[in-house]
């Protein structure tokens, strides 16, 4: 086994190291000082999350999904995101996947032995059939991306599955909080946001925590800012299932038009859709030829309306 005391990750703090001394208000400012250091930490790694966003979207075209798979924080995390995206963004949950080392039992009860089987984390992808257009024809395979997250880069679980990936035609990421790590090696693309030393020694749902959250964010988001799923900075691929996202739907066909609520509920009603209504309000179509109209833009409410743009 490596020496863990080597990693960044698991070395100790400086700053932090009589923490138990500290008035409360003095520990929450020191950890809060730290967390800010997370954002530039970031911020070093955007021109390689944005080659991963285009690369992402890219394959989308082609049929492709996302997939993230980590152990502990890191798979929670993954989870964390690719749940959120159906809900945020009306795609099919096969779109975004998550995968945690222990299976969804480990999301509420820790599974830390799970991550040391790197054969359990192919295996995992298999399951999920990752790289598999139809899980019943193996033959079939799409341009499916994965992002293997680690904090301390070494975890075998995603190393396995990366090599598992590797294996197909699929595009691999390696998400580490460490610099030159074992996961960053065998990736097509590396986004490394060195955090540093932990408040809490080896603490790393903290500063790798908060940065891991923030790139997944990024490369989510921005995937379906780039698919369409976004006009403006309106979440216009929302679908109105409860009185809250009702509300929202009727607000972005406002904002979008300059309608008044009553047109928008008569345009979401009429519609079913807040891109088709939308496209119905400026184009003056209906509902048919906007969706024409919306399908030969591929789905982008911003293509629909400027075609020549």
């Amino acid at each position: 086994m490596p020496d863990l005391s080597l990693l960044t990750t698991e070395t100790r703090n400086l700053k932090s190291e009589h923490i138990d001394e500290l008035s409360t208000l003095e520990m929450l400012t020191l950890i809060n000082r730290e967390d800010a250091t997370v954002a530039t930490a970031v911020a070093s790694q955007l021109p390689v999350i944005a080659q991963a966003v285009d690369v992402i979207a890219e394959r989308f075209a082609r049929g492709g999904r996302l997939f993230y798979i980590g152990a502990g924080t890191s798979g929670r995390l993954g989870v964390l995101d690719a749940s959120e995206c159906p809900p945020t963004f009306s795609v099919p949950p096969a779109l975004f996947q998550g995968l945690i080392a222990g299976g969804d039992e480990a999301l509420r009860n820790s599974a830390e032995h799970a991550e040391d089987s790197s054969d359990e984390g192919a295996r995992d992808l298999v399951r999920a059939g990752f790289g598999i257009a139809d899980a019943t024809d193996a033959a079939a395979l799409t341009p499916d991306t994965l992002v293997g997250i680690a904090a301390s880069g070494r975890t075998p679980y995603v190393l396995g599955a990366i090599l598992h990936a590797r294996a197909l035609p699929a595009f691999t990421i390696g998400l580490a909080c460490v610099a030159d790590s074992p996961v960053t090696k065998i990736v097509d693309l590396a986004i490394t946001p060195v955090t540093g030393p932990e408040v809490i020694t080896g603490s790393t749902r903290m500063k790798a925590g908060t940065a891991t959250k923030l790139v997944l964010n990024m490369l989510s988001t921005g995937v379906m800012v780039r698919t369409g799923a976004v006009y403006g900075n309106l979440m216009v691929n929302v679908k109105p299932t409860n009185d809250k996202l009702i509300d929202r739907a009727h607000r972005i066909i406002m904002a979008a038009t300059g309608c008044d609520r009553y047109a928008a509920t008569r345009l979401l009603i009429e519609a079913d859709s807040v891109k088709v209504a939308i496209a119905m309000q400026l184009l003056s179509l209906p509902r048919s030829q906007a969706e024409e109209r919306l399908a030969a833009a591929g789905g982008s409410l911003t293509r629909a309306l400027h075609p020549d743009a």
